[in-house]
């Protein structure tokens, strides 16, 4: 019950922060267009300043595990394969794109180091994790957003990967949250100081990321909409809080990870869908709507599934 109620503090506030953009848009305070521009500043701003100011105080040195942040890579991948052939399978090519990115795109930063530091006291392992794993899911996502965009005329024509190429490297290293990562982790590895007025000023914008971007999600919502795409949204749920769990976590087990680094690796499988995905996926042309609802679901059922992981990893004293 402890876990549960913890997993609730975490993520109702989320849920709720959702409908209050949904309520600010019914009585007219905030508008679609404002949303869209709040959307812009959370990808280009606030993000990127989240991830950095939770990289950079950290000390890699002292707690690399080269072991546990190969695993974290290759996992994602794998979890990122599996969603790109189910895909190819079963969800239409409107939605290909999001339905991928919502099902393997976990709130690692924001969920996972509040999990380990409520267990733990420390958030140390989240932060290798956050290395192997957060730069593959915005790497990935640019080229998958890009390649199956809808409406894409190079899509559309069947110009080659190659053809391709220089332009999605170019939104890679132009992606601000993959520069948010890069500076963070090369500020922690050079060990710079953070002197107090960087430090609080980074926080400060950090700090408006998920409240504002949730506001935002929450008040571009349609629920009309959203029955469109519920096949998709539920099967993308479902992959994200139990498939990829049930399938990797006893790898995870197998490998002799406990404690921190398999809370971590759990949190990465079986936590809720990230809000990032979806403002990723608007500014990259995509409608949204399937990513919107696979936050939803996610957030509102995490609490639930990963409290059962939980309660299952204890019983089996691995944590």
């Amino acid at each position: 019950m402890d876990s549960l109620f913890f997993a609730l503090n975490v993520t109702m506030p989320i849920f709720l922060t959702m409908a209050l953009g949904m309520l600010l848009r019914r009585v007219g305070v905030m508008s679609a267009e404002f949303a869209a521009k709040v959307n812009t500043y959370v990808f280009l701003v606030a993000l990127p300043f989240n991830l950095f100011i939770q990289l950079a105080p950290m000390d890699f040195f002292a707690i690399w595990d080269t072991g546990f942040v190969l695993f974290c890579f290759f996992t994602t991948a794998a979890c990122i394969a599996i969603a790109w052939i189910l895909s190819r399978l079963v969800i239409s090519a409107e939605v290909r794109g999001e339905f991928i990115q919502a099902s393997y795109r976990s709130s690692a930063s924001l969920l996972g180091l509040a999990y380990i530091q409520n267990m733990y006291g420390n958030g140390a392992m989240g932060g290798l994790m956050i290395l192997g794993s957060v730069p593959l899911y915005n790497i990935a996502a640019v080229f998958i957003l890009e390649l199956l965009r809808p409406g894409s005329k190079d899509e559309q024509a069947g110009l080659s990967l190659s053809k391709r190429l220089p332009h999605l490297m170019l939104e890679i290293i132009t992606n601000p949250i993959i520069l948010g990562i890069v500076a963070g982790f090369a500020w922690s590895v050079l060990r710079l100081p953070i002197p107090a007025i960087l430090d609080k000023t980074c926080r400060n914008v950090a700090q408006t990321a998920t409240p504002m971007g949730l506001i935002a999600m929450g008040a571009t919502l349609d629920p009309k909409q959203i029955r469109g795409r519920l096949g998709a949204s539920v099967l993308a749920s479902a992959l994200k809080l139990v498939g990829f769990a049930l399938l990797f976590t006893p790898v995870a087990v197998l490998l002799g990870f406990r404690t921190e680094k398999l809370i971590a690796a759990l949190v990465m499988f079986g936590s809720a869908t990230t809000f990032s995905g979806y403002v990723m996926a608007k500014n990259m042309g995509h409608e949204g709507i399937l990513s919107q609802t696979v936050v939803i679901l996610t957030t509102l059922l995490s609490a639930f599934t990963l409290t059962g992981f939980i309660w299952v990893l204890r019983s089996l004293s691995l944590l």
